[in-house]
Formats: C-alpha cells, structure tokens, sequence
C-alpha cells in the first residue's frame, strides 16, 4: 500500500512527461468540476434563456461553456489541455485583483453585486494547486520539452553522452 502511495508523487517520466500522478489525478478532478458542475449551470441557461441575447453577455456565457465542453478532453489528456486551466487561473486571479480586491479593502463587498462571485472565484487555489507548475514553465514559458533519454539521465541511468541526452523539442534540435 505505502509504495502505492508513494508512486502518487513521483515524478511519471513513462505516461506524463515527468508530472507526478497525483497533479495528473487533481487536474482530471478539476475538469471534470469544469464538465459537469459549470456544464450544467451554463448550458441550462443557454437552453433556458428567451428572447434576444445581449452581446457581450452571450460572448461571456459563450466562453463558460466552451471552457465546460473543452474540459472533456482535459479528463482524458489533461497534459494537453493545461493551458485551459492556466486561463482559469489567470482571469479567475485578475478578476478577484481588479473587483473583488478593491471592494473588500474599501469594505464595500458584503452585499454587494460581486460578493457572490467573489466566493466562487476563491476555489481558484484549486488549480492553482493541482497545476504542475515546472512543466507549465518548461513547456509554455521556455518551449522545451523533456526528452527520454534525458529523463533516464535524471534517473541515474547510463549509456548515452549528455549532449546526446538533450532534446529540447525546438525544431533546431530534432
């Protein structure tokens, strides 16, 4: 059961990229929230909704359920779709600098139109937490990837040169 346990939070070079099972499993997790708890309260009023649309309220509820049904594919590679969740965090993050923030400081936010909303978007540090933030930085922020043979490396396998080892998924190096 223990070494179960602790394969949860080492590094998965096989299946993952070198991302620990465990932010695999809470990434899954969130997109599957995102699926069904946000799919359900977006698409209901979509379907629901009558009359004619206002057109920055239909782009708003256009993005949430696009985010609700991409998040089907971040259930099956949630590697892939990270970049989804890293949106989340930054307008969720923003959003609570640039209203909720002000509002809370001036203790203006008690009853006020942004309270609700405000409670919804704290859960932000779910993906903050669940993000796998070295492979979001090596892959989004220095474009590069980890390839096999330098992940056997890091392991203490032998056999192959160091330079040989280096891939960083530029098109320069492959």
């Amino acid at each position: 059961m223990l070494p179960r346990i602790r394969r949860l939070f080492e590094p998965d070079f096989e299946r993952y990229e070198g991302v620990r099972r465990i932010n695999i499993y809470f990434l899954r997790l969130l997109f599957g929230l995102m699926l069904f708890v946000l799919g359900r309260e977006v698409w209901t009023h979509i379907f629901a909704y009558e009359g004619p649309w206002d057109s920055d309220e239909a782009v708003a509820w256009s993005v949430f359920a696009s985010f609700s049904a991409l998040a089907a594919l971040g259930i099956i590679r949630p590697l892939k779709m990270l970049p989804l969740v890293l949106l989340e965090i930054a307008y969720k993050v923003l959003w609570l600098i640039l209203v909720a923030y002000p509002l809370w400081s001036t203790d203006s936010l008690a009853g006020s139109p942004a309270e609700e909303r405000t409670y919804a978007f704290l859960w932000v540090v779910l993906p903050i937490i669940a993000t796998p933030w070295k492979y979001a930085f090596d892959t989004y922020v220095r474009g590069q990837r980890r390839s096999v043979d330098l992940q056997a490396a890091e392991r203490g396998d032998s056999g192959h040169s160091v330079q040989s080892r280096v891939n960083f998924g530029t098109p320069e190096a492959t």
